[in-house]
């Protein structure tokens, strides 16, 4: 079968064509991002590549026209920065989910599997396990989320306009590996946490806001998930995450930290709101809302339908990540390439930041 995977040059993307390259089902991959990566390098030259951004109306019909031939769609491109253009991220990732999902239904494609996030799901009060009949309204205060959940909303409706599509939604943790790990440092941290630290010292403590619980994957895990709703089909929405569910203690531990230092949210809010007006960090203090906000999810019909199951635990997923920070890990791609930012001489160019 033929598969096209849209924002095929970033982390999850990434990890999708290396899983995809190594499926004997899959006989052709196309692929698609606003920038094209060294095609030469692994696992790039496996696919061919097309240059669209569908942050722009244009995209429609490009888009139309890579899907000819293909028998299913994988997309995976959102927008994480400039945070602070809102117009922007909101007519790449709500817009441009339309584009892609409209493109797909015009070429003929009939399996469409899209990146959603725990981020979609309303907040919980509790540290049960949630499966995907959550409430899908997001979490007002985060961006992200909220754009996450007027994904949610489109697919609804497009599902229903066109029940000869099977769509997957799949609701993952946050997404690790070793490559992104230069990437995430420009993302979220930027000066705040210098990779250098990471490298040099064992902190006696770092602060982290108390009772927070972070459910992640790696990417390799995830990007078998992907792989496996495109060959099978299946509908509907699917929760992935490795089965740990991290504490302050795992994330002081990966970090290098002696011990948490608990910190009130309602702090840690406020200085995280300070770093991001003061351009310290790239983040905005929704990021934090959401993550302390979203529930705890159950992968149970993941395990069942899909026949996957997570290699990796939580904290091997995240100890592969800060590994990657420390070594400015990276790929021959523009989204994940490995060049230190973390302490700038000069004020990045947000429109540098990648979305695929």
């Amino acid at each position: 079968m033929r598969v096209a995977v849209v924002g095929a040059s970033g982390n999850v993307g990434t990890a999708v064509l290396r899983a995809l390259a190594a499926s004997e089902q899959v006989d052709g991959v196309v692929a698609i991002a606003r920038r094209i990566p060294d095609v030469t390098a692994e696992p790039y030259r496996s696919a061919t590549w097309h240059s669209i951004d569908i942050a722009t109306a244009e995209s429609a019909r490009t888009l139309e026209e890579a899907f000819a031939g293909v028998d299913a769609v994988i997309h995976l491109a959102w927008l994480i920065q400039p945070n602070r253009q809102r117009e922007l991220l909101r007519r790449a990732n709500v817009d441009g989910t339309a584009r892609v999902a409209t493109a797909a239904a015009a070429a003929g494609v009939r399996t469409l599997v899209v990146a959603s996030s725990v981020g979609s799901y309303s907040p919980a009060r509790d540290c049960l396990p949630h499966d995907e009949g959550w409430p899908t309204e997001g979490i007002a205060s985060s961006d992200y989320s909220v754009d996450k959940a007027a994904q949610e909303r489109f697919l609804d409706k497009f599902e229903a306009d066109h029940p000869g599509i099977a769509v997957s939604r799949m609701r993952t943790a946050l997404v690790f590996q070793a490559d992104a790990g230069a990437e995430i440092q420009r993302l979220f941290l930027g000066r705040l946490l210098p990779s250098r630290l990471l490298r040099r010292f064992t902190l006696p403590g770092i602060p982290l806001p108390q009772g927070i619980r972070l459910q992640v994957v790696h990417a390799e895990d995830a990007a078998q998930a992907y792989l496996l709703a495109a060959l099978t089909g299946p509908r509907g929405a699917f929760n992935i995450a490795a089965d740990q569910v991290l504490a302050a203690e795992d994330l002081a531990a990966a970090l290098r930290a002696r011990r948490p230092w608990p910190v009130r949210p309602a702090i840690a809010r406020a200085a995280m709101s300070l770093a991001y007006r003061a351009h310290v960090i790239p983040a905005g203090p929704g990021w934090l809302d959401m993550g302390m906000q979203v529930p705890v999810m159950d992968c149970a019909r993941a395990k069942a339908t899909l026949r996957w199951n997570p290699r990796r635990t939580a904290r091997q997923a995240l100890d592969d990540l800060v590994g990657g920070m420390r070594a400015h890990r990276g790929t021959a791609s523009p989204a994940l390439r490995p060049e230190d930012t973390s302490m700038p001489t000069t004020r990045p160019d947000p429109n540098r930041q990648p979305h695929s």
